[in-house]
């Protein structure tokens, strides 16, 4: 057993200049070795929670503390380490799923070995996709350097506590992400959900109680016992205490991960953070991925929480934000998130099963020029069916986007479906591209990037140009929107 000296005094994290609150993200350096971590607090959440708390302690403080899970539904922390704390068992599980994401491995491993000392656990797994390939080497370090340090094992710290962990991988299933699912597959079974009743926490892996929680929510858990339950929950906002780690993509000139405290608006993140937009104007912000849904301008001074976001018709999901500009076209955009859905669905319920790639065939004919006023109503009547009977998450939540943009954009679907135009030049069947002669300088640029050869020289020089200005042979168009896109000038529209 290696004696260690625990760093107990490190300042708190505060709010810096860009708005950013980082608290599971806190080290630089995501594979930093074991003595490094420990230089800034590193294991001594968990040693003050051994030596001076029992289980029970461990418990209410996680309650009181408000942290709500990270994996998306938002569900009470403190009252699911509850229930598993009180179920008896002669074995209990801990799963951690680590398929959403990358986070520092001591921190996931400090918080799994807290949580299991408050609920009971002796044997933890977590969960990876198998792609994942740097984040399994970091964890793999990680716990072997745990175990020689004695943070894992089955005498942690000389205190007698017995708690150690394995690696488990799966083939990226997103339904994997549904922590019933989840169990079945650590199982040796299909991965398919069921109804939790009971709950995994009473009845979960080989029928024994577990708590199943995602590597956000273990990371962060240390940070909760470092600095007290108090502190913690005196970021965010009433119903969302702490920060949210999410991925800021797009058309914003600062992309990447950030980590912000509850409560922050959708324009601090974009404009302050993510330094505005990289090209265009703003016209919405996919939250949640392929099964959330998206914030529009009116939106953009919402405060950033689950509930404010669930009445907005948007759920945080794996915590992502796509930025998206005036060249989005919408049904298109619902349409390939429909798709990614339908490949998805594990196939075990029918709302799901035959729902997702029903939608799907709706939004392809409304994309391609095929669309009526009938087929919106089905959408939107399919939508909501599909939304209230689904098994899992997967079903109910992939056709919030349909619900959440046919409201927001109506216009822009009865658009498709009417006079057969797509504003933003996607939908191919649709687009017909010009060149305003007067506005071209005639640079070439968007014949040189044509993949179909279909722009040439006219003999046309508009006044104070030098060059004669370009045109599109419409019958050679393959319309996929290249020279829109390359044009500098804006000299090129669709009709």
């Amino acid at each position: 057993m290696i004696e260690h000296q625990f760093v107990e005094n490190v300042e708190a994290p505060v709010v810096g200049e860009d708005l950013q609150l980082r608290l599971t993200l806190r080290d630089p350096n995501l594979g930093e070795d074991i003595d490094s971590v420990m230089q800034r607090g590193g294991y001594a959440a968990l040693h003050k929670v051994i030596d001076k708390m029992s289980p029970e302690d461990v418990v209410k403080e996680m309650k009181a503390s408000g942290l709500r899970g990270r994996g998306g539904a938002g569900f009470s922390t403190g009252e699911k380490w509850e229930v598993c704390y009180r179920t008896s068992a002669n074995q209990k599980y801990l799963i951690c799923n680590a398929g959403e994401g990358d986070h520092v491995a001591h921190a996931v491993i400090e918080g799994m070995v807290i949580a299991a000392y408050a609920v009971g656990a002796t044997r933890g797994i977590i969960y990876f996709r198998a792609e994942g390939a740097p984040a399994v080497a970091r964890m793999r370090t990680a716990i072997d350097e745990a175990r020689q340090h004695g943070f894992l094992g089955s005498d942690i710290m000389g205190r007698g506590v017995e708690f150690d962990v394995e690696l488990r991988f799966g083939m990226g299933s997103f339904v994997c992400g549904e922590e019933t699912a989840l169990i079945q597959y650590l199982e040796g079974n299909r991965c398919e959900p069921h109804i939790k009743q009971p709950f995994p926490a009473v009845r979960g892996l080989w029928n024994k109680p577990t708590l199943v929680n995602n590597v956000e929510t273990f990371a962060t858990v240390p940070v909760i016992f470092y600095y007290g339950a108090q502190w913690f929950s005196s970021i965010g906002t009433a119903n969302s205490k702490g920060t949210k780690v999410l991925s800021l993509s797009g058309q914003v000139k600062k992309d990447g991960l950030i980590e912000v405290p509850f409560g922050i608006t959708l324009r601090d993140i974009i404009f302050t953070i993510g330094k505005g937009m990289k090209n265009g104007k703003f016209k919405a912000a996919l939250v949640g991925g392929s099964t959330g849904g998206v914030l529009t301008e009116a939106h953009l001074d919402l405060p950033f929480d689950y509930d404010m976001l669930d009445e907005a018709g948007v759920a945080i999901g794996p915590g992502s934000i796509q930025v998206l500009n005036e060249n989005t076209c919408i049904p298109t955009l619902v349409k390939n998130n429909m798709d990614f859905a339908t490949d998805e669905s594990c196939g075990k319920c029918t709302p799901c099963r035959i729902g997702t790639k029903r939608l799907s065939e709706v939004l392809d004919k409304i994309t391609d020029a095929r669309g009526t006023m009938d087929d919106l109503q089905e959408l939107r009547n399919l939508a909501q069916v599909m939304h209230e009977t689904s098994l899992c998450g997967l079903g109910r939540n992939a056709p919030n986007l349909i619900l959440n943009t046919i409201d927001a954009f109506w216009n822009e679907y009865v658009e498709h479906v009417t006079t057969k135009r797509c504003v933003a030049g996607q939908c191919k069947k649709m687009a017909t591209f010009v060149i305003n002669k007067d506005i071209c300088i005639g640079c070439g640029l968007c014949a040189r990037n044509c993949p179909a050869t279909a722009i040439t020289r006219t003999d046309y020089i508009a006044p104070n140009h030098k060059l004669a200005s370009m045109e599109i042979d419409i019958e050679k168009c393959v319309k996929c929107g290249t020279c829109k896109a390359n044009c500098k000038f804006g000299a090129i529209s669709i009709a």
